[in-house]
């Protein structure tokens, strides 16, 4: 594909805004304080609940301490549902509330970016607002996102996520919307809060991390300010998601997958995503799987699907994952990034496709609890041909999906999808 035909769907590139971050060891200390200078009163807390953890308690009462008055809402579900932002709609309303807190990862902050959205257009259903800038009112409530997991950098970012289960509920949709009105007031990234993250959960938001990282720098929006924080976003990742993951309480791999997750964010924030992405809310929608592992299994399978069209920014890539490309050609450099790759998905334990997935270890909502109500009745995932044609068809549809360098059809795309359930990674390392 050449330059003018990559350049040609975006002549004008946007930088979008960035909130007001406070990161580091103790940061989270600083909540209450920060929400009193902002003019919060009676703030409503949006969280899953963080079951196995006291997190979600030392914070709100810490805020209480401060003088806040503070409503809980600890209903959100992993992929958050519309009715999951509606509800905690409800209960702002009717509690009286004047700005927000959540705590959590993406799942948390996406909900309640879009709750913020629906609250400043007087209750209207969060679906109304799928893709750019949709909102009418640029103003809404304050909101500090304290962030628990190194992953989405949806605390830093122009872009919420939410599944649309009552449009089709025979076909749930999951969305992107992005909308620079739900840009948080702050963003709160504090290492010593991720020690109580689980393991698994660790290895798949450090894959959500190098998505994040990777689509940019080869994104068909070819954007030049972006390109610096995503590779370095690369190199971060690939040297601390190990000790993240397999040292959980060590500071040096929780610190840095801090910073991967923050930088690889502002990354994506204008220098778009692709269909890794895509693919990743395609199989949450049908299955409710975490978006961090879907990233990780489609990854392999997008680089080796886009590598053709940008050889050079793949050999980048290597490098930046650590491989030492010394006498290699760029084509050789580029397999090697995919190489690099397929081994830090298995050295954190991540499975390598979707049919390896078991509702008893990853298929989860809430910690360890089981799927939501709306999934409890759905099956196994499965590699059929029907729900592989069903998935492509929701990749086309995607948001993502344009930014993607490689031109994606049904015939291109579907066989990605189809090795991302059936096929072995063995296949793509050269």
């Amino acid at each position: 594909m050449q330059v003018d035909e990559l350049l040609k769907p975006f002549p004008i590139k946007e930088f979008h805004p960035f909130p007001r971050a406070m990161m580091g060891p103790g940061a989270h200390e600083m909540i209450g304080p920060e929400a009193l200078k902002l003019g919060f009163k009676r703030t409503l807390v949006m969280t899953t609940g963080l079951r196995g953890s006291d997190t979600v308690h030392k914070i709100v009462e810490s805020c209480k301490y401060h003088g806040l008055e503070v409503v809980l809402f600890d209903q959100v579900e992993s992929n958050p549902k519309d009715y999951n932002v509606m509800d905690a709609v409800s209960l702002y309303n009717s509690e009286q509330c004047d700005s927000f807190i959540s705590i959590g990862g993406g799942s948390a902050h996406d909900a309640c970016k879009g709750a913020r959205i629906s609250v400043a257009h007087d209750g209207r259903n969060i679906n109304e607002f799928e893709g750019f800038n949709k909102s009418e009112n640029p103003k809404n409530p304050p909101h500090i996102a304290v962030s628990t997991t190194a992953g989405t950098g949806s605390e830093t970012s122009w872009a919420y996520v939410i599944t649309d289960t009552t449009t089709d509920p025979d076909k749930p949709h999951k969305y992107v919307a992005f909308d620079d009105a739900s840009v948080t007031t702050l963003a709160i990234d504090d290492p010593v809060l991720y020690y109580d993250c689980p393991v698994a959960f660790t290895a798949q938001c450090g894959f959500d991390v190098l998505a994040h990282a990777s689509e940019p720098y080869v994104s068909r929006l070819n954007f030049p300010p972006s390109m610096g924080n995503a590779l370095h976003a690369v190199r971060l990742t690939a040297r601390h998601l190990r000790e993240a993951t397999w040292n959980p309480t060590e500071l040096a791999g929780r610190e840095g997958m801090m910073y991967a997750q923050y930088i690889a964010a502002q990354a994506f924030n204008s220098g778009g995503l692709g269909i890794i992405h895509s693919i990743s809310h395609a199989v949450s929608a049908f299955y409710d799987t975490h978006h961090g592992l879907n990233n990780a299994i489609a990854l392999p399978r997008v680089w080796a699907f886009n590598m053709p069209v940008l050889y050079e920014r793949f050999a980048d890539l290597a490098e930046a994952m650590g491989v030492d490309t010394h006498g290699m050609t760029k084509v050789q450099a580029a397999d090697q990034a995919l190489n690099a790759a397929i081994r830090l998905l298995r050295d954190v334990g991540i499975p390598e496709k979707f049919t390896d997935v078991t509702q008893d270890s990853h298929i989860k909502n809430r910690l360890g609890q089981g799927p939501t109500k709306f999934y409890e009745n759905r099956k196994e995932i499965s590699g059929a041909p029907q729900s592989i044609d069903a998935i492509t068809n929701h990749v086309l549809g995607d948001a993502c999906t344009p930014g993607n360098p490689k031109e994606c059809t049904f015939e291109t795309v579907r066989p990605v999808v189809d090795h991302a359930f059936n096929g072995d990674l063995d296949d793509l390392i050269s």
